[in-house]
């Protein structure tokens, strides 16, 4: 702002004077007098100062300082000042009363040395009873300890007797009533232990003609007793089959179902998914026995509407049962006269059910492709029952270079030679993959190990026992990790029971934690797995990645 401004001052009605205006700059700050601000507008408005200059004080010729420095610094400090006292005795004209008055007789008296020897007896005393009371909280802490660990220990047993009781009871269980291939394996496998026992008794105690006719009378028991095997599982194998049409019309029926980012699982029922659902009401409907006529008739008109959709051989064959079925039913046909033209009614409906054309959500279901070019690819020949099958039908070991038998021969071959059970191996296979899944680091060795590799791990390398306590219950035994840092290879692994192998993983040194003698033992194991999987040409890059990270942390 300059200092000379020129302000237009309205002096008439049409005159103006111009007049110049001298700007004074201010010396000092104007206080803040306070103000308001326009609530509508949101505009601050101050209150007004005065814009003359303050007055000035008359200068009087002397000098005058601030307050500040003409007030020294006080500080208050507490003294303890002189108490004045006096006595007063007893003299002519003054009587003072001697009833409160104390007779003093100075003591025995000791010395510094004497002082701090009583003070140290004191200390002595008073750590005395301190440690008393230290040594009582620890023994009680020690008992409770005791008391927990021994509660702990007895409820473990407890629960390990438990498991192993109902473990018992499941595989009675199943033997009783056998449903899977698992069951009859136990079966066999129990059949084959009976026969051994019996043949050795027959042997140990009979001779000549005698042994014979005991051995052609066990015989002909193992014959009967695996005729009536053979009875349960075809009963097993009709029940298992029935399962499976309902598993996959279930699978057809379900909706599709995504989840959500904030982790809600929404579902959607499509067309296909409708149409499974369908279908899989009126093939339970039609399976289902001791239905009212009523009722049968209807589902058979419904199933009949359904099937005319569709105009080919297959439902013109459905649709004249049906026709034939209600023809019997209103002649008063008995039930059990009709069982086979109902099961020919299911049949045919499941073939309908199985046809994409009908059915689009059983596409993907499907074992065998609809496109005939599919079969050509990832198709063998199994040299012992001469069926094409998948190459999951397979069980192909480690170390094989051919094919050879598919799946259900090797069963078939193990019930009539063998009779293995390899439940036990399967359990430690699926334990041992969900364990390397956990680790979340890329393992693939063991998704290349087979059963029987697993089979010769254990057996041969391993001796069927744990390498700490030589424990010989499959059922208990598990494979983890030698070293947890590598991924599980034969050559890096280790049999040990389920609480041993919870210990051993966590170790942070092996080194220091067992003895050069067991390193040495558990070397020597892994030296002759890693023979074995050396003649497998999958597993030479394993191998020679194993090695590489051997050799920087090998230890003498």
């Amino acid at each position: 702002m300059p200092d000379v401004i020129t302000v237009s001052v309205q002096t008439g009605l049409d005159s103006f004077q111009e007049v110049l205006v001298k700007i004074e700059r201010p010396t000092h700050n104007k206080p803040f007098l306070g103000g308001f601000r326009n609530m509508s507008t949101g505009v601050e408005f101050h209150n007004a100062g005065s814009q003359t200059k303050p007055k000035k004080r008359p200068d009087k010729g002397i000098q005058l300082f601030c307050k500040e420095t003409q007030t020294v610094v006080e500080k208050n400090k507490r003294q303890q000042t002189r108490n004045t006292t006096s006595t007063q005795m007893t003299k002519i004209g003054l009587y003072v009363s001697n009833m409160t008055d104390k007779l003093i007789t100075p003591g025995k008296y000791f010395t510094a040395e004497e002082y701090h020897k009583r003070r140290l007896e004191a200390v002595i005393v008073l750590q005395k009873y301190f440690r008393r009371w230290h040594a009582i909280n620890l023994v009680q802490n020690l008992k409770e300890q005791k008391r927990l660990r021994l509660a702990l220990e007895a409820e473990e047993e407890l629960r390990k007797k438990k498991e192993k009781e109902d473990k018992l009871r499941r595989e009675y269980e199943k033997k009783l009533n056998p449903k899977t291939k698992e069951d009859f394996e136990l079966l066999y496998h129990d059949l084959e232990l009976w026969m051994q026992e019996e043949t050795e008794q027959i042997n140990r105690t009979l001779t000549g003609a005698e042994r014979k006719a005991a051995l052609c009378a066990l015989l002909d028991e193992e014959t009967q007793l695996i005729a009536c095997i053979g009875m349960h599982k075809l009963d097993a194998n009709v029940e298992n089959q029935q399962k499976s049409i309902l598993h996959l019309l279930d699978k057809c029926a379900q909706p599709r179902r995504w989840k959500a980012y904030d982790g809600k699982i929404t579902e959607m029922d499509t067309q296909n998914s409708l149409r499974g659902k369908e279908l899989l009401e009126i093939y339970q409907s039609i399976s289902t026995k001791d239905l009212p006529k009523d009722e049968r008739t209807s589902v058979l008109l419904t199933l009949k509407c359904i099937v005319k959709e569709h105009e080919c051989k297959l439902t013109q064959e459905i649709v004249a049962l049906i026709d034939r079925e209600v023809d019997l039913m209103s002649r008063q046909v008995k039930e059990c006269n009709l069982e086979g033209l109902r099961k020919r009614i299911c049949t045919l409906f499941l073939q309908y059910i199985k046809i994409p054309e009908f059915n689009p959500a059983v596409a993907g279901l499907l074992k065998v492709p609809q496109d005939p070019l599919k079969l050509y690819k990832n198709v063998y020949l199994c040299h012992s029952c001469e069926k094409y099958l998948t190459a999951a039908e397979f069980l192909i070991p480690a170390n094989s270079h051919t094919i050879g038998r598919c799946r259900s021969c090797y069963q078939l071959d193990n019930e009539a030679r063998q009779r293995e059970a390899y439940l036990k191996y399967r359990l430690i296979l699926e334990n041992l993959r969900e364990s390397e899944v956990d680790y979340q680091d890329d393992s693939k060795i063991v998704f290349l190990v087979q059963l029987p590799d697993l089979q010769y791990l254990i057996e041969k390398v391993w001796n069927c026992q744990s390498a700490l306590s030589a424990c010989s219950d499959l059922y208990d035994l598990v494979m983890v990790r030698w070293d947890k840092q590598r991924e599980w290879s034969p050559w890096n692994t280790i049999l040990l029971t389920k609480e041993e192998a919870d210990a051993h993983l966590k170790l942070c040194n092996l080194q220091k934690t067992y003895e050069a003698p067991f390193i040495y033992r558990i070397e020597q194991k892994h030296i002759r797995a890693k023979n074995y999987f050396a003649q497998v040409p999958a597993m030479s890059s394993f191998l020679h990645r194993s090695n590489n990270q051997a050799n920087p942390n090998s230890y003498k």
